[in-house]
């Protein structure tokens, strides 16, 4: 009876050692694809984040989750043209920049840098996924990265960074950007009191001082920030005050979290621009954009990624024992509460596009209609070269290695008119694959790549239907463009060609891929329209 009872316990204590060492992980980035400058607040059990849409629209897409890993889409804040003037002529990556949400009795608040189209403004709502109310612009805020912070007795303090191309106060030194704080009144978005310049960053030497949050822990003021860019020397560092206005003491150990140290051989770099929660739980977590370069090129744009942070004594350390991000760590210690996945399809069979889709800039006219569970864009002048907002809904490339295709119609007459699929970076960098009118030469299938604003074409080749379908295959630093009457018989029209044409390397800019669907009259007034059955995307 004892060996029996010393074998059940032996039994028992491995299965615990064996459950023990199987700890539960996730994989970074919980965001993939273009999602950078990532913000977040908790109410109760529930996590809600907001991330950068720089040109595109809708604006700012708002996120939910109950375990800090598994996201889903519920909106966008910005989703009216009243709210979000981006007319044509604003520049690629322009348009909203680092946007922070906090929750504060009963209202959500996001506040951004709408840059060149309106400046620094917040948005209301008694529900996270919205609706939002139209934007109230702050007067006389200087910088970009706007923060609000509740404080216990009652003040909302702005905080912001006044970066190189503002003068007010000038420079005291060529890398001085300056963080600062001043008192907000919510009703009229108008400041008060005196202005106080909190921090210029760790370094004299390190740059772009920025994404100020400031937080209140254990009676101390927190303000953490990111510097030194936001590419591979992105770093975030973490300050403490007595007091809200400062004096601001950084801490010995600046920079808290960086990979600059690192290399551009390492799996995520430019690590920074964060922002901390508190679980329910009382675990700290922390969010930050990140890359996840291929052979140094960064193919997918900045993205969300997430890590530990434990408090030990004032001082924050993120991701203890580790130091850094990782692409696999421990989960969180919440309930595992999935989300469903997108479908790879989308037949076009709802009353609106999925919140996946996107347009270039603000849409002031209604330009696309859903109708027999076909998506129906109709052909303009407006181009996907030129800084405007064309017939083009696209969505984020989130994968090194995918697959994206279409089923299309259209039957074009003239050879102005085109429509078919375009992966694009900005105006200047990109590729469409598009049937072409007839005009005095046979209708006709054309690879054309655009690089540095050049346009060529690589490839065409006679097409005498009216349907096709399209697609496009991302491999790494590679894309391959097919075609094909079925979906069955595909063939190639370009293969293995640059993929680097889109990344942010060649391209420049803030932003990542989109691939999705376009039409165009080039210039010309057209009746056309083409007509899109399915839209596919799926990664490898």
């Amino acid at each position: 009876m004892i060996k029996i009872v010393q074998g059940c316990l032996l039994t028992l204590f491995l299965m615990l050692t064996v459950s023990a060492s199987a700890q539960k992980t996730f994989k970074n980035p919980i965001l993939p694809g273009f999602h950078p400058d990532p913000s977040l607040c908790r109410v109760g059990e529930d996590y809600y984040m907001v991330t950068s849409s720089f040109e595109w629209f809708p604006g700012l897409p708002i996120f939910h989750s109950k375990d800090l890993v598994n996201w889903e889409q519920i909106g966008h804040v910005l989703n009216r043209p009243s709210q979000l003037q981006m007319k044509d002529g604003l520049k690629a990556s322009w348009g909203l920049w680092a946007p922070t949400i906090r929750y504060h009795n009963g209202l959500y608040y996001v506040i951004c840098t709408a840059t060149g189209c309106g400046g620094n403004f917040f948005v209301t709502a008694k529900n996270p996924e919205g609706p939002y109310s139209e934007p109230i612009f702050i007067k006389d805020a200087p910088g970009i990265d706007p923060s609000l912070f509740f404080d216990d007795d009652g003040k909302v303090w702005y905080c912001g960074s006044i970066n190189g191309n503002d003068k007010i106060p000038p420079r005291s030194y060529p890398a001085e950007d300056r963080i600062y704080v001043q008192q907000l009144d919510l009703a009229t978005g108008e400041f008060i009191g005196k202005r106080h310049i909190v921090s210029s960053g760790y370094a004299i030497n390190s740059p772009y001082a920025e994404a100020p949050h400031i937080y209140k822990i254990k009676g101390k003021y927190y303000l953490l920030i990111a510097e030194g860019g936001t590419w591979e020397n992105h770093a975030v560092s973490v300050f403490t005050s007595d007091q809200v206005t400062g004096p601001y003491i950084p801490f010995i150990c600046n920079p808290v979290l960086t990979h600059r140290h690192l290399g551009n051989e390492i799996d995520i770099t430019t690590v920074g621009h964060a922002d901390l929660i508190q679980t329910q739980n009382d675990d700290w977590y922390a969010v930050m954009l990140g890359v996840r370069p291929i052979e140094g090129y960064n193919m997918l744009g900045r993205e969300t990624f997430l890590t530990s942070v434990s408090f030990q004594g004032e001082q924050p350390i993120f991701n203890p024992g580790i130091g850094r991000v990782l692409m696999e760590d421990k989960f969180p210690n919440l309930p595992e509460f999935p989300v469903d996945l997108l479908p790879i399809r989308d037949d076009f069979d709802s009353d609106s596009l999925r919140y996946c889709w996107n347009f270039l800039r603000t849409p002031f006219e209604k330009w696309y209609e859903l109708k027999n569970s076909n998506l129906l864009l109709n052909l303009r002048p407006q181009k996907a070269t030129e800084l405007t907002n064309p017939s083009l809904v696209a969505r984020r490339v989130e994968d090194h290695h995918f697959k994206a295709a279409v089923s299309m119609a259209f039957k074009p007459s003239s050879v102005n008119e085109e429509a078919g699929m375009i992966i694009m970076q900005n105006d200047r960098f990109q590729y469409r694959m598009v049937m072409v009118g007839k005009g005095k030469t046979p209708r006709e299938l054309r690879l054309i790549m655009v690089k540095d604003g050049s346009e060529i074409i690589l490839n065409r080749v006679p097409y005498e239907g009216n349907e096709v379908i399209l697609a496009i295959e991302g491999n790494g630093l590679k894309y391959s463009f097919l075609y094909g009457a079925s979906e069955d018989d595909l063939k190639f029209i370009g293969e293995n060609l640059d993929a680097t044409v889109c990344s942010t390397n060649i391209a420049k800019g803030f932003i990542g891929p989109f691939v999705g669907m376009y039409a165009s009259s080039n210039g010309k007034v057209s009746k056309k329209k083409a007509s899109f059955d399915w839209f596919d995307y799926k990664k490898y």
